[in-house]
């Protein structure tokens, strides 16, 4: 759905008109309890999942189109730099002593209209994709003075000819669709790369950690309050260290920083392992977990954090790009789900070898990214794309 969204009304139509959806799901949510009607916010709730799958998709790639070459990384990282303010303010708002009281939670719920608000009153101000103004609606005069508003410099020629050479060769190039993705060759390796980067993301146990985090540092031996605490104290490491992500990543590159993010995963992972097991031996073993948690956390916002997410709209020429962003978006959702789902019956079958499952799928992740994926950093979208062409041929 994102890319067809995305390619039907623009980077920025998709994202104002996602807005619809958002009001409506608030909406049922905030007054579910005024209602007495718990259909309500199971409602509200898929909308909202709805909503955040679409922005998911979208987002990254608006970010990506609209970026100068050298500072395309650290724009994609930025929507993962908001994705994680926004969580660790519904966990402070969250907090019995804010919001998270019976009586207030539709308050709570309710404050998602803020965002939404601020969305229909900024996102007209900005400019649409120059990239989908070109290459899609085939406008050439609006996407120049886009671009000439992006980069508040009147002399955008350079980007207009790279724009304009990937507008010919997709002038000639038959349309995509989903299925294509699989059947072409020089398609399907990058989308399997794609698609394995957004698995290395989901998969990685990341969202065990912050869906039961609580539960963990209770284990630990921490109070169930102090267990709150130090949730909210690792969701703010990991917007320190996204933000601090942001400006490695046009300097080290997608490909250094998620290799070194999932060998400080796999590594931590181990070190949560064998604290779990002697837990109940060493009083050490319990601070050796929560420093194992945090630096779980720190090592995901280093690199797999947010690079899946951009990483899509960087390997795609626009023809193809928007199937592409939506099996990803699909994949990423679906193995976040997959482990929402799993873990407490892990953690009942596994007890304290819970993380060992994620520590193998990390050392394959490992693996794959060192042999398959290619460094994107300074690159454009035709130099990756022949790249495959390359590869495609000499096979």
């Amino acid at each position: 759905m994102a890319g067809y969204f995305a390619d039907k009304f623009g980077r920025k139509g998709a994202m104002l008109l996602n807005n619809i959806l958002a009001t409506l799901g608030v909406g049922l949510m905030a007054f579910a309890k005024t209602g007495s009607s718990y259909e309500m916010l199971i409602a509200g709730r898929f909308i909202i999942g709805v909503n955040s799958g679409l922005n998911t998709g979208v987002a990254p790639a608006y970010l990506s189109e609209i970026a100068p070459l050298n500072l395309r990384g650290a724009s994609g990282t930025i929507n993962q730099f908001a994705i994680c303010v926004g969580i660790l303010i519904a966990q402070i708002l969250g907090l019995e002593q804010a919001l998270g009281t019976y009586d207030l939670f539709p308050l709570l719920l309710g404050l998602a209209i803020f965002p939404v608000i601020f969305q229909l009153i900024a996102l007209p101000f900005c400019p649409e994709s120059p990239r989908y103004l070109l290459i899609t609606k085939h406008q050439d005069g609006k996407a120049e003075k886009a671009l000439q508003r992006l980069r508040n410099d009147d002399d955008v020629q350079e980007e207009m000819m790279e724009l304009r050479r990937e507008y010919e060769i997709q002038l000639t190039a038959p349309k995509v669709a989903v299925g294509d993705m699989f059947r072409d060759v020089s398609l399907r390796e990058p989308l399997i790369i794609c698609l394995v980067i957004q698995l290395s993301q989901q998969l990685s146990g990341i969202n065990a950690v912050f869906y039961y985090s609580v539960s963990i540092f209770e284990k630990a031996g921490l109070s169930l309050q102090n267990s709150v605490y130090a949730t909210i104290g690792t969701g703010a490491i990991n917007v320190v260290m996204t933000f601090i992500s942001a400006i490695l990543m046009d300097l080290a590159g997608r490909r250094t920083l998620h290799l070194y993010g999932l060998a400080g995963m796999w590594a931590f992972s181990i070190v949560m392992s064998v604290a779990f097991l002697w837990e109940g031996v060493w009083q050490w073993a319990s601070y050796l977990s929560i420093a194992g948690v945090v630096m779980y956390v720190v090592s995901f916002a280093t690199g797999p954090g947010s690079i899946p997410w951009f990483i899509v709209a960087e390997m795609f020429a626009q023809g193809p790009r928007s199937a592409a962003i939506s099996l990803s978006v699909l994949v990423n959702w679906s193995a976040n789900f997959l482990v929402g789902v799993g873990f407490p019956f892990m953690q009942k079958g596994l007890g304290d070898y819970v993380f060992l499952p994620f520590s193998g799928l990390l050392t394959f992740f490992w693996i794959y990214t060192y042999w398959k994926v290619p460094e994107t950093k300074n690159k454009t979208v035709q130099e990756i794309s022949l790249l495959y062409k390359k590869r495609t041929d000499n096979h």
